[in-house]
């Protein structure tokens, strides 16, 4: 698809690219969250460890945040804002190829920390006697998916397989074990006391 496509499109979904944006810069807060309350879980299996997880995620959320004032950034030439009429279509189109490039970019550098804190969790769960092996297994499997992801453009620009769609199976399945089944708690209070 051609940028004065996506362009277009672009400007004629304003409210949905604002949706998606809005969106994109919950995301870390939610994560943030997440790994707080999963540190609180795991922190008796090795704090060092659960600390290092945390650590990543606090790392990687403040670079996807910041990635997305490219996203706004396009909003402003896909919105016709007045002062940009000194622009001609083709470099308004240029302008929002390089934003969204840009864009890429941040999200690519985020996803070195969204993998690295799967190998301290998944080291964490492998190891927490409380939730089964496999599910750490899975994790750190995931965060060899995004590292290959991050840094497969660097080796090869024109590889075009994005890796961790076939490893994020960890991260899927960890959270519904989670809510369906849980923790034993048995097993869990013994590593608590």
């Amino acid at each position: 698809e051609d940028i004065a496509t996506t362009a277009n499109n672009l400007a004629t979904s304003v409210a949905v690219y604002r949706f998606s944006i809005l969106v994109a810069i919950l995301i870390p807060i939610v994560n943030m969250s997440v790994v707080l309350t999963l540190y609180q879980l795991l922190k008796s299996v090795n704090r060092n460890m659960a600390s290092l997880m945390v650590i990543f995620i606090l790392l990687g959320a403040p670079i996807a945040m910041l990635s997305e004032v490219f996203q706004l950034a396009v909003l402003t030439i896909v919105s016709s804002t007045d002062y940009l009429a000194v622009f001609d279509i083709a470099q308004l189109n240029a302008q929002v190829a390089f934003l969204l490039d840009m864009h890429d970019d941040g999200i690519r550098i985020a996803s070195i920390f969204w993998g690295l804190w799967l190998f301290p969790l998944g080291y964490l769960v492998f190891k927490s006697g409380f939730l089964p092996k496999i599910l750490g297994l899975l994790l750190i499997v995931g965060c060899f998916g995004y590292l290959i992801d991050s840094f497969m453009p660097f080796f090869f620009p024109d590889f075009a397989v994005t890796v961790s769609q076939f490893t994020f199976i960890g991260e899927l399945v960890f959270p519904l074990w989670l809510l369906i089944k849980g923790v034993n708690i048995e097993n869990w209070q013994k590593v608590l006391s």
